[in-house]
């Protein structure tokens, strides 16, 4: 079952506390605020062109069970946006366009939400915590447009992406552009170690994506290697997001640890998510190109929870589909049930992780923005039911 193999994830994190606070002092990051210089016409025509190049209609708009913890830290998080707004001024005019195209599109922001709460449960959310927010955003947005280059992905956020519209190689380079930009705002705090931490968190990611891309096509990748991979690629940036954010407040060090392990949790969860709606997701409600994980022989975790209870004969049959290219017929086996329950199994896992999140936290001293990270939990557990078919 995922919920064992889940269980108990971020242990040695436990075992680690003694020596994970690092040094209190920290101040605001000076982060670019000049007014955005024009960029060229071409690009400011494409930056501001609508979503209907590829032919697929804008998403339906929706209520997102996100946005109700968000009320929370709206006035940080409105802050937030607009700091993330004023960096493509920090760039030189000729690339200005490409990098206002990148950070335009609005996501849920999960990870500077947790920044914030993690803040705000252990102190006063100050101008740091806004930083933070803007920093890991950041580096968030970077791996999306790398992301989208592996996965010959055309549509994020309801628009084309940027390899969609300008090519592999200049996307590349701008996602590295975002990478180094958001390292080099980090520097400006006076506490080091949280420019390290954050410069840990990024080089985690990578890791975990070039391990990805090396077990593509791997029949032998196992539920533990899946989860090693998730929580280095995306669970080690929601770590350093509550990590952090408890960090600027000077919490405790065994709180700093119970917060980044809740973070670690959290990120684990979100990406057991993304990774089941990109079997059961609609394209037009989510603004974004589904299916690309068969496609790039991606195993996520509720096709090698298939692969392991399926018969010799149903194991070779989907192989020589995924290698054949005919992967929808591998997603309709698991949307519908053919599958050995393995999509609603990964769906529990994914909730049941998030519980043990929040009861990781019970134990912290009780205020709203606690409260809030517990909501974002529930809120979660939310989406995943949803997936269900």
């Amino acid at each position: 079952m995922v919920a064992k193999a889940v269980k108990g994830f971020g242990l040695a994190a436990k075992t680690a506390r003694a020596g994970c606070a690092l040094p209190r002092k920290s101040k605001r990051v000076v982060l670019t605020t000049r007014e955005a210089r024009r960029y060229s016409a071409l690009v400011e025509v494409f930056a501001r062109s609508g979503p209907s190049r590829t032919g697929i209609a804008a998403p339906v708009t929706e209520v997102n069970p996100v946005a109700r913890v968000t009320t929370l830290v709206q006035p940080q998080l409105d802050l937030v946006e607009a700091r993330i707004s004023q960096q493509a001024a920090a760039f030189d005019q000729a690339i200005e366009g490409y990098v206002t195209y990148a950070i335009g599109g609005r996501g849920k922001r999960l990870r500077p939400l947790m920044a914030l709460l993690a803040g705000g449960a252990t102190g006063q959310i100050n101008s740091g915590h806004v930083d933070l927010a803007v920093i890991v955003e950041l580096i968030h947005l970077a791996t999306l447009v790398h992301d989208d280059v592996m996965d010959e992905a055309e549509r994020r956020r309801a628009q084309p992406t940027i390899n969609a519209r300008w090519g592999n190689s200049l996307s590349v380079l701008l996602g590295d552009c975002l990478f180094a930009h958001a390292l080099n705002l980090s520097t400006s705090f006076d506490n080091s170690e949280i420019s390290r931490a954050i410069a840990r968190a990024a080089s985690e990611i990578c890791s975990g994506e070039m391990i990805q891309t090396q077990r593509r096509f791997d029949l032998k990748l196992s539920v533990q290697d899946y989860l090693r991979i998730v929580k280095m690629k995306t669970g080690s940036l929601f770590a350093a997001a509550a990590e952090l954010g408890a960090t600027i407040s000077e919490a405790d060090s065994a709180v700093i640890a119970i917060l980044k392990d809740f973070g670690m949790r959290v990120g684990t969860a979100y990406q057991i998510y993304d990774d089941c709606l990109d079997i059961v997701g609609n394209e037009r409600t989510t603004g974004k190109t589904l299916g690309t994980d068969l496609r790039k022989g991606k195993f996520t975790l509720p096709m090698l929870i298939f692969l392991r209870s399926a018969s010799e004969f149903e194991r070779e049959r989907c192989s020589s589909f995924i290698l054949d290219g005919r992967c929808e017929e591998v997603t309709e086996i698991l949307k519908n049930r053919l599958g050995n329950g393995a999509l609603d199994e990964s769906i529990t896992g994914g909730s049941d992780l998030i519980r043990e999140a929040q009861t990781s936290i019970e134990s912290l001293p009780s205020n709203a923005h606690l409260e809030g990270l517990f909501a974002l939990g529930d809120a979660l557990r939310e989406m995943f039911e949803q997936l269900r078919t």
